[in-house]
């Protein structure tokens, strides 16, 4: 079987899956859904990743070329993982870098394969938006003696940016609590766990969110800055006042 999961530019309605690839969605693990025919499955996680496994790649290709979607743009993020099965495989599943071997297919198994590699998908997603960020904070690290009026409203629309990236990657992944569905199934559970592993997915938010702490320093020390330049600027600004002042009353005790 072939997986393949990548990250949509667009959103995609339930219906518009229904009836274009002529399957009925139900909902899924984690409110995601999941739909499938005599071909295709497949799994639509709430974070905007489409997951679609099959026997053969063709399903996979005409399904895209249904939905409108290129894999030809360099900037789309997919993953791709091989499924096998061997009804003579003596645990109920194994998984490797290269492959997942499954005793048997369930819809269940086919749902918590496709929401780690989801969510594997949406990380790299964040891993690439937190690189730009990551470079932009440098600029602003390097240019922190220049002037500028609207420096300080470029630094807190920054600073709502990478709020708002945080508060997405840890609502949005489900990676800080395990899966609902798990709970009440143990093998559901070591599936999942196995593939998390695999796929290194705490480790790497565990360094997405580093990195977003790093950055968030780089920009309160600016901000610090920028605060104690303006306080010496209004401290002057005050000196110069009350010299003025002290010159005309002087001038005016002259006359």
């Amino acid at each position: 079987m072939n997986l393949l999961s990548l990250y949509l530019d667009r959103s995609i309605t339930i219906s518009t899956l229904e009836y274009s690839l002529d399957l009925q969605m139900n909902k899924g693990v984690e409110n995601g859904y999941y739909g499938h025919n005599e071909k295709l499955h497949v799994v639509l996680a709430p974070f905007g990743v489409l997951t679609l496994i099959a026997d053969e790649k063709k399903p996979i290709l005409d399904a895209l070329a249904l939905l409108s979607i290129s894999l030809d743009d360099e900037h789309t993020i997919t993953q791709d993982y091989p499924i096998h099965i061997d009804p003579a495989l003596a645990s109920t599943f194994t998984i490797t870098n290269e492959a997942i071997t499954l005793c048997e297919v369930t819809t269940l198994n086919l749902n918590i394969i496709a929401l780690a590699v989801s969510q594997s998908v949406g990380l790299e997603r964040y891993e690439k938006r937190l690189d730009t960020l990551f470079a932009q904070s440098r600029r602003i690290v390097e240019s922190i003696h220049t002037f500028s009026i609207t420096r300080r409203g470029h630094l807190m629309q920054f600073a709502k940016r990478l709020a708002l990236t945080r508060h997405d990657m840890v609502s949005n992944l489900l990676l800080l609590d395990k899966p609902n569905i798990l709970w009440d199934n143990t093998q559901a559970e070591e599936l999942y766990n196995r593939l998390a592993f695999i796929l290194e997915l705490y480790d790497r938010h565990e360094i997405a969110l580093s990195k977003l702490s790093q950055i968030k320093e780089d920009v309160m020390l600016v901000m610090d800055l920028i605060n104690h330049k303006q306080s010496e600027f209004l401290e002057w600004i005050i000196i110069v006042l009350i010299a003025v002042e002290i010159v005309m009353s002087l001038m005016e005790t002259a006359r």
